[in-house]
């Protein structure tokens, strides 16, 4: 669904340059599918969990990431709303599916929450991903934030929404008495806020060094956060 798209941006890629045919993409699509939710089914197995919790979430997944692209609902084109269900695809999904396969039965609301608030800090992740494509996203109407926005203002918009995200997060586990933890994950944003220095003079051309440079800290930071959740009682 994103072919379109992917001949303007990235014409190099498999899908757009003819290196792979329609069927062979709708093959793996279907193994890659099929093979994800068997997989899913006996780790909730292997968990034990009572109800298919893992399975649950490969399922929403694996919706999300269809109708992330696949028309009508197509949420790429819908700016905030696409934006977020994919910054919460990268936090939120991961996090719920790790946690249930020790035991799904200990996820609290407040875990919830806290994932599901974290995501934001997905959401500029996304926004990173966008640059690149913003050519062909302003040829197609697909309404991505640097579209919207234009470049200057959705730069602000990804390294806020990072930024602020783990540093409220930082305070909240400082606010619950989770001290150490909290210092760790402030050292942890603050990498981060030294490779924004270069990736805001131009995002476009800047995307990827970024990613490499600052996302395995955000990475880090999410893990530290799940550290102190699970060391934390409620």
């Amino acid at each position: 669904y994103a072919r379109d798209l992917d001949a303007i941006n990235e014409p190099n890629r498999p899908i757009p340059s003819g290196a792979i045919s329609e069927m062979e993409v709708y093959s793996q699509i279907a193994a890659l599918l099929i093979g994800g939710l068997v997989l899913a089914t006996r780790l909730d197995s292997w968990a034990a969990n009572e109800w298919p919790v893992i399975t649950l979430i490969a399922t929403f997944g694996s919706l999300m990431a269809y109708i992330y692209s696949a028309p009508p609902l197509k949420l790429k084109a819908e700016g905030w709303l696409g934006t977020y269900a994919l910054g919460s695809s990268y936090i939120a999904l991961p996090w719920l599916c790790g946690h249930a396969m020790f035991s799904a039965s200990t996820i609290t609301p407040q875990e919830v929450v806290l994932t599901v608030l974290y995501s934001i800090a997905g959401l500029g992740i996304a926004i990173v991903n966008d640059f690149k494509s913003i050519e062909g996203d302003r040829a197609l109407g697909m309404n991505s934030l640097p579209v919207a926005f234009g470049v200057d203002t959705a730069k602000y918009i990804c390294v806020a929404s990072i930024d602020l995200t783990q540093l409220g997060v930082a305070a909240y586990l400082y606010a619950i008495g989770e001290t150490i933890y909290a210092a760790v994950l402030f050292g942890l944003v603050l990498p981060q806020m030294f490779a924004q220095l270069t990736f805001i003079q131009d995002p476009v051309a800047n995307d990827v060094k970024y990613q490499a440079a600052a996302q395995p800290f955000l990475v880090f930071g999410i893990l530290c956060t799940a550290l102190a959740i699970g060391h934390h009682t409620f």
